[in-house]
């Protein structure tokens, strides 16, 4: 027996049983979830005398009224339960969108129909009124409700009223009611950063008249994935929050508290807010939909916690005891952390708004395919797995290993790679045995617990000592087959705490270096990387979610929030410089000259520099100091090297640019016992001599140590003045904090002054630029996201763990490991760095002793010189390459000429000869440039009619070009031309001439020859 059959006959039986106690009853069986027009509504009912059962629709307005509409009635005996289908005819109001014979309505917060069984009469002990049942209707926002199809003939007046254009506007779904303020997954690291957003108002009348009215009355709904890693470790970490125009939490703001409760605050309309715990706590690992629904005063929040297929459902209510208050354009939103608050360790997955409806059901989930596909919690449970084996293992061992003392001091790699040559003859135990993927991990760990005397172990130098053996075998090897093999080793690696590990395997991924490409897995792991806080991740994210890479939209808020943390990572590095950062260098593999300047300490050109350094060169000791200091030029950084270098430039040799530099580090103690006045004293010294910077230090050092406001505006003036880009940065917070002597805080002020320190080329200020950027000031302001994160990520590529990424790829060119070198340059380049996509481009291209798949590396060569040429400069060779490319349509793709002319035309007009060049070998093999090019090339289209004239303009514009090597084979091609030109021209001249000697001699020839003949005839008649 089926269950509907089974389920009707055990109602016959309940309520057959009730006529038998004269009970009535009424249910409805099968209730739509929305209001839909033309339903067939089932009713079950019986009455247990004469009695009337009624079918009603009761609507609730957001104007406080509720409206009752009698939608059917029928007669009722008593008799067995009957089952009665009647077609569910709404109003059409509640149903179809308004359209001139449709009306307009109210805005319906509640609707749902009511079955009842009614009794006549006017005699007190009868009832009135039976039982009841109820079924709630969820009702359509306006744009997504159908048209009507109007089975009548419409009055002329109406059709003129439809074709209107407010009414046509009515028409088109403009704007969404629903907002997705995140789609993807977003990494959060716990601190400062998150994503920003805003929202306009309505552009369509109703729906903003509805959200105005709503803003004292909030009828809405927030829904969020969100999965914990730790437990907020301040007094409360933000989930998401909402900030007004006066920079204070509005409603919504969502907090976590240490002990994992939620900290939820709601503000009122007479700036009164009200905040409260729910009952529930936040599990750890696991994917959660926290929900937070506005029914006016009644806060509801559940929360639903997703483990494999099961499912727990959590729900909190609070009644508020004042009017709340949310007016969402006012402000922005943030997830995550912000200005004002850190935010949680973990991720964020999509984010929704229900701007002006609750739905139906908050607490019926289903999983998003971003979260699926991702699978995240399958990645950490197995790592929870493999790291308690392991945790377990090691302990084993410590108890197993005897105290004893070595000599050496040898790492663990060296000492692993050393075993690997002798292996010791030892006899494993049973709970030393693991699986063969694993069986690595586990002697690495026993190996390093026998190092330290059996010292306790935790696995993060085992994931240490997996990826440097990783990184061993690979430079040995040298090739892209062994990388299969390896992959194992750097996801445990990534499992054992190694960012390292994590973001090389994401790279190996996503550019399918020696694997399978895989996108998704490609980018779980950057994930996992960037929320333990990896620069290079970080970086990757940005550029995935800018350019809208592996299928993701473009979303510059996501992008800006991984920008952002970078970038102000980076101004942080910069003033607490490691022997971990390298100063960023743009070495370019094509560029002979930049390559001959990379040097070490033993280097020539490094000898020569110190030499004139001792014989007084203050240039030497310049270029000394600052390549030791940041690493530049293939230096190692050695910051107390560096000292020594800037001391004897400013004391011996009295250089302005050795003593500002000096009074620096002593300022700040780096390399050096921090001596304040001593740095002054030079500082001073240095601006005596018109060192600008120096007039800015000073001033720092005066609102710094001296609080003297007046003092160091006066310098920061002046040295703004003077071109600064340090000045106005300093200005700009002087002003954004209220400290400029005599004038209030003034926040539009100090973004002028922040703008002007962006343009002339300080990271802070671009930072802070885009800070203001990414939220706007209102009235000032216009928030511009997209140019905001222009600004972070050009800050961000200024790190110095990308130099350092950069120098070993460069090292490793030049020691001629070119697979080492084509895999650092792919981890800078998929993080979006322009430079170091055009080295792998250029790696794949040359390909040496093919140590790439010949078909990989055309692959690899088009899609970096392709992500090369989008960058805001790119290098004119790039642009010559992928020309070629699009010529000769490599990989698959057919021949494109008109991409490839118009690669060539932007390589000419940046002053690069060969593009002229490809021109006009284009034109001479027959290729008819399109117009728009020569417009470009500012060529008129005369050229079009005359190719010996179009050549000739192109190969003298390759001639005269400031390429001296481009000036013989421009001159020889032009010769040509001019060959070809002066060959066509002879021909036709002495083709013009012979004809015209052959019309004027054809006469006299014949006159001659008529003549002679005469003669002859007159001769022989003689």
């Amino acid at each position: 027996m089926g269950f509907r059959p089974l389920y009707r006959c055990i109602c016959q039986f309940f309520l057959t049983m009730q006529i038998v106690w004269g009970l009535d009853t009424v249910k409805i069986l099968n209730p739509p979830e929305e209001a839909l027009p033309d339903h067939l509504l089932r009713i079950l009912y019986s009455c247990d005398g004469a009695a009337t059962v009624q079918l009603e629709c009761v609507v609730s307005f957001e104007t406080g009224t509720i409206s009752t509409i009698l939608l059917r009635q029928w007669s009722c005996v008593p008799r067995d339960p009957l089952i009665k289908t009647v077609k569910l005819n709404l109003p059409d109001w509640l149903v179809y969108q308004s359209d001139g014979i449709v009306p307009d309505s109210l805005r319906v917060l509640t609707c749902f129909l009511r079955a009842s069984v009614r009794y006549g009469g006017s005699d007190d002990t009868k009832r009135s009124t039976g039982s009841q049942d109820v079924a709630s209707l969820q009702p359509k926002p306006f744009f997504s409700r159908p048209f009507k199809q109007h089975q009548l003939c419409t009055a002329w007046s109406k059709q003129m009223v439809q074709l209107r254009q407010s009414f046509l506007q009515k028409q088109c779904p403009l704007e969404q009611e629903t907002i997705h303020f995140l789609s993807a997954i977003y990494a959060s690291t716990g601190e400062n950063f998150g994503i920003t957003k805003t929202l306009d108002p309505h552009r369509n009348e109703l729906l903003e008249h509805f959200r105005l009215k709503a803003v004292s009355f909030p009828w809405c709904a927030f829904s969020m994935w969100i999965l914990l890693t730790r437990h907020c470790q301040d007094r409360l970490c933000g989930v998401f929050h909402h900030i007004d125009s006066h920079n204070n939490y509005a409603t919504p703001a969502l907090f976590l508290k240490r002990s994992g409760q939620l900290h939820i605050q709601i503000s009122g309309v007479s700036e009164e807010s009200s905040a409260f715990l729910p009952s529930f706590t936040m599990p750890l690992k696991k994917w959660c939909q926290l929900s937070l629904a506005l029914h006016g005063r009644t806060v509801t929040v559940s929360l639903v916690v997703t483990d494999n297929e099961e499912r727990t459902v959590k729900t909190s209510q609070h009644v508020l005891n004042h009017t709340p208050m949310l007016d969402d354009t006012e402000g922005y939103f943030v997830i995550g952390g912000g200005k004002y608050i850190r935010g949680v360790e973990g991720y964020f997955g999509p984010v929704v708004y229900y701007r002006n409806r609750v739905p139906y059901s908050m607490t019926e989930v289903v999983i998003p395919d971003v979260i699926k596909n991702t699978n995240l919690t399958g990645w950490l449970q197995s790592c929870e797995e493999f790291i308690f084996d392991l945790t377990v293992k090691i302990s084993g061992f410590t108890l197993k290993a005897k105290p004893q003392k070595k000599e050496s001091c040898f790492d663990v790699f060296h000492e692993w790679i050393a075993m690997e040559r002798h292996p010791p003859n030892l006899q494993c135990e049973l709970w030393e045995e693991a699986a063969p993927r694993r069986r690595l991990a586990v002697q690495l760990a026993k190996l390093l617990v026998f190092k330290h005397g059996g010292a306790a172990v935790s696995p993060s130098p085992v994931g240490r000592a997996l990826y440097a053996l990783s990184v061993h075998k690979m430079a040995k090897t040298s090739s892209s087959a062994v990388v299969s093999k390896i992959l194992p080793l750097l996801l445990q690696a990534g499992c054992l705490a190694d960012k390292r590990a994590l973001h090389m395997s994401s790279v190996l991924y996503s550019t399918g270096l020696g694997v399978q490409k895989h996108p998704i897995k490609a980018w779980l792991l950057a994930l996992l990387a960037a929320q333990r806080d990896d620069r290079l991740a970080l970086l990757h994210l940005g550029h995935i979610h800018q350019q809208g890479l592996h299928g993701f939209p473009r979303d510059p808020d996501l992008a800006y929030a991984y920008y952002a943390n970078i970038a102000k990572q980076t101004t942080l590095d910069r003033h607490n410089p490691t022997p971990q950062q390298t100063f960023v260098e743009a070495v370019y593999l094509n560029n002979d000259e930049a390559l001959n300047l990379q040097t070490n300490e033993d280097h020539h050109i490094f000898q020569w520099l110190k030499l004139q350094a001792r014989r007084g060169a203050a240039e030497a000791e310049q270029a000394l100091a600052r390549m030791l200091f940041w690493g530049q030029q293939g230096l190692s950084p050695n910051i107390q090297e560096a000292v020594k270098h800037y001391r004897r430039g400013a004391v011996q040799l009295e250089d302005p640019v050795s003593m500002y530099d000096y009074g620096i580090v002593l300022l700040l103690g780096h390399g050096v016992e921090k001596d304040v006045p001593k740095g002054v004293t030079f500082l001073k010294k240095a601006m005596e001599q018109g060192l600008v910077p120096a007039i800015n230090a000073l001033a720092w050092y005066y609102e710094q140590f001296e609080k003297d406001y007046e003092q160091a505006v006066q310098l920061w003036e002046k040295a703004d003045f003077l071109g600064s880009p340090d000045a106005p940065l300093n200005l700009g917070v002087l002003h954004s904090e209220g400290l400029y002597p005599g004038k209030p805080a003034n926040q539009y002020t100090a973004y002028k002054y922040y703008l002007k320190s962006a343009e002339r080329g300080h990271m802070r200020g671009a930072v802070f630029l885009a800070d203001i950027w990414a939220t706007g000031i209102p009235g000032h302001v216009e928030r511009r996201p997209s140019d905001a994160v222009l600004w972070v990520k050009w800050t961000a590529e200024q790190n110095g763990y990308l130099g350092s990424l950069l120098r070993k790829a460069l090292d490793s060119y030049l020691k001629k490991d070119l697979f080492l070198s084509l895999l650092f340059y792919m981890m800078a380049a998929e993080s979006g760095y322009a430079p170091a996509q055009f080295n792998a481009a250029y790696l794949c291209e040359q390909n040496v002793a093919g140590f790439l798949e010949a078909a990989y590396a055309t692959h690899c060569m088009w899609r970096y010189y392709n992500l090369t040429i989008q960058s805001q400069n790119p290098e004119t060779y790039a642009l010559i390459r992928m020309g070629d490319l699009l010529y000769e349509g490599l990989d698959g793709r057919p021949k494109d000429f008109f991409s490839a002319a118009h690669m060539y035309s932007l390589a000419a007009l940046s002053n690069n000869p060969q593009g002229w060049y490809n021109l006009g070998l284009l034109v001479e093999e027959g290729y008819r440039l399109p117009l728009s090019i020569l417009i470009e090339l500012g060529l008129s289209e005369l050229y079009i009619a005359d190719k010996n004239l179009l050549l000739s303009a192109l190969y003298k514009r390759c001639r005269d070009s400031d390429d001296t090597d481009s000036y013989v084979p421009c001159s020889l091609a032009l010769f040509i031309v001019f060959l070809q030109s002066f060959e066509k021209c002879y021909i036709t001249a002495v083709i013009k001439v012979s004809t015209a000697v052959a019309v004027v001699a054809t006469p006299t020839v014949f006159v001659i020859v008529l003549g002679v003949l005469r003669r002859r005839m007159y001769g022989q008649d003689s």
